[in-house]
């Protein structure tokens, strides 16, 4: 099992309540736990263990549940007391609790205090030919108004084939979505399709994909604007009201095949992630990605997020010369974090821990399992992980939690790391999303390469940076690569994502800013590009890697860089009709 895992299973009932990082994917009313899976074999032998000898069906009655996904991934559900019996099932190979996911939005969307930018997709570069007719569009994101004129055709029908919200359990098809449309006004239309986009994020990013523009007569019209979309609005039944990996996936494994079923060629856009990981691509969400983007005629568009600039991350290379000290500067009323610490596991190092007045806490025993500290008012839970299946890389964790009050300590933390034996010598420290922190809690020193969220690390994704196209510069927040030690280059390309014009939730357009609507733009190009090979009969290949690599071909160089790729843009920006064979 992964090592949050662990150490959620490990710590106390009051540790767990005051750690939104470890309740993810447990609950409490029902005392059960919703893990991911990677097996080989089946399943039910182990269901029928777990509930008794009853049902021998997947997803059966029972207190224990599995949905199978793609390619020998599943979404297991167990009560607690459960767990480690079923981990230690010989089919199960490895085991990740599900994790949060933040929409990637900068602090600047409103519409009426930005400058205003040209619209995307109005240029005559795309050519009148490509609009993305033929091909589906999937938006996984926090829904859609499927009201707004802009995802609707030229006799007022939809242009949604399908709608699953996964927050009321319903699939919204064609038909039933015309239904409302014919209702005349959202609130009676909501009596037929009560689904709606409460934060407006997803259906800015469907704009910006395929909006076609028609309640500004064009004016605001996104890339793919014939396409038809499939939207997923994600499950949020974390308290928090955060979605899940879970829930990605399940809406990952609907659309592709959905799109398969039906024979169409699919563009998946997500605008989402955390940061939770070793960033190299190895953890089941990613590897999941991987699997999916091979199925059916798919390629699959992830952004960045938006953690470069925001100090979340710090590295550095441990040589056998000495000490190394991180500083860690803790705001006030900051009500708990967590720190992640990733190194090599044949690097041996010790790892000391002082407090803000000077208290030195350890040297830590590197022992796997868990550990607690204690300073003043924060309690300080330690899980030393050990290597994964895929990957040789281990964790050490640390969740600092307020104990007998509502704020942990604030001031300047240091991590010591004192060199025992050094093979390697790489360390990585990653914060949680800085939406989710105080403004001030950051690493001193920060290191802003290697801030990709999670899952633009997937190695098949076509992962998307944010640059400023009025200023041909690129756009500091945008999340960089490389990949962690693997080095793979992600980005793989950069696409505006400053001051674009999208759908609002509501009516009307609004600004946005982020590598959130970066991705539907290359999400929307990649349906072009399809419409042309697939569609039009010119290259019935051209998605997945084959897609990724027409991209790549045609993205062109900005000012300034010494070299290509680099971490903040990749191989360069997006350039659709250079990306065309001529």
């Amino acid at each position: 099992m992964e090592t949050i895992l662990s150490l959620a299973l490990s710590a106390a009932a009051e540790e767990r309540a005051a750690s939104p990082s470890l309740t993810a994917g447990y609950n409490g009313k029902e005392r059960t736990w919703e893990l991911i899976v990677r097996h080989f074999g089946p399943l039910a032998g182990m269901l029928e263990e777990l509930n008794g000898g009853g049902s021998k069906e997947t997803g059966s009655a029972g207190p224990a549940k599995v949905e199978e996904l793609l390619d020998n991934y599943a979404i297991l559900t167990v009560p607690e007391s459960q767990v480690m019996a079923a981990a230690a099932y010989p089919q199960i190979v490895y085991v990740e609790m599900p994790k949060r996911l933040y929409f990637a939005v900068n602090q600047v969307r409103s519409a009426s205090c930005i400058p205003a930018g040209q619209a995307v997709g109005t240029g005559s570069v795309y050519g009148p030919a490509l609009t993305g007719r033929g091909v589906l569009v999937a938006v996984l994101d926090s829904g859609i108004d499927y009201f707004h004129e802009d995802f609707r055709n030229e006799d007022g029908s939809t242009r949604i084939a399908l709608l699953w919200d996964q927050t009321l359990g319903k699939i919204f098809t064609k038909e039933m979505i015309n239904e409302a449309l014919a209702a005349g006004n959202r609130q009676d239309a909501g009596l037929y399709v009560p689904s709606e986009d409460g934060s407006g994020h997803g259906t800015a990013v469907a704009g910006i994909a395929a909006g076609n523009g028609r309640e500004s007569g064009g004016r605001y019209r996104g890339i793919a604007y014939e396409s038809e979309l499939l939207v997923v609005k994600l499950g949020t039944a974390d308290p928090l009201g955060f979605p899940r990996t879970t829930q990605l996936m399940r809406g990952l494994d609907f659309a592709v095949r959905y799109a398969a079923a039906v024979g169409k060629p699919l563009a998946v856009n997500l605008s989402f992630g955390n940061t939770y990981g070793s960033h190299d691509g190895t953890g089941l969400l990613e590897t999941y990605i991987n699997s999916a983007a091979l199925y059916g005629r798919t390629s699959i568009i992830i952004g960045t997020g938006n953690e470069a600039a925001r100090g979340g991350h710090i590295s550095g290379v441990l040589t056998g010369h000495g000490p190394v000290e991180i500083e860690l500067t803790v705001s006030d009323y900051e009500t708990g974090l967590n720190v992640q610490l990733w190194k090599h596991y044949a690097d041996e190092f010790g790892i000391m821990l002082i407090a803000p007045d000077g208290r030195r806490l350890g040297p830590l025993p590197p022992v796997i399992g868990p550990q607690t500290l204690e300073y003043g008012g924060t309690r300080i839970l330690i899980y030393y992980g050990e290597p994964s299946p895929y990957s040789a890389a281990q964790e050490i964790y640390f969740d600092f939690l307020p104990r007998g009050g509502d704020y942990m300590a604030a001031g300047i933390w240091k991590f010591r790391l004192i060199p025992e034996r050094i093979v390697w010598g790489r360390y990585d420290l990653w914060l949680p999303p800085s939406s989710v922190l105080n403004q001030a809690t950051r690493f001193l020193g920060a290191t802003p390469d290697t801030t990709l969220t999670i899952p633009s690390t997937a190695r098949a994704a076509i992962s998307v940076g944010a640059y400023d196209s009025a200023y041909q510069s690129y756009a500091d927040f945008s999340g960089r690569g490389f990949t962690r030690t693997n080095e793979q280059v992600k980005p793989e390309l950069a696409a505006p994502g400053v001051n674009l014009t999208a759908p609002r939730a509501g009516g009307g357009y609004a600004k946005v800013t982020g590598t959130s609507f970066a991705a539907p733009v290359v999400s929307g190009s990649a349906a072009l590009l399809m419409q042309w090979g697939i569609i039009d009969g010119n290259d019935p290949y051209l998605y997945g890697e084959k897609l990724k690599a027409f991209l790549i071909r045609g993205a062109r160089h900005l000012p300034g860089y010494d070299f290509w790729p680099n971490p903040q843009l990749g191989w360069g920006v997006l350039c659709v009709q250079d990306s065309l064979p001529r």
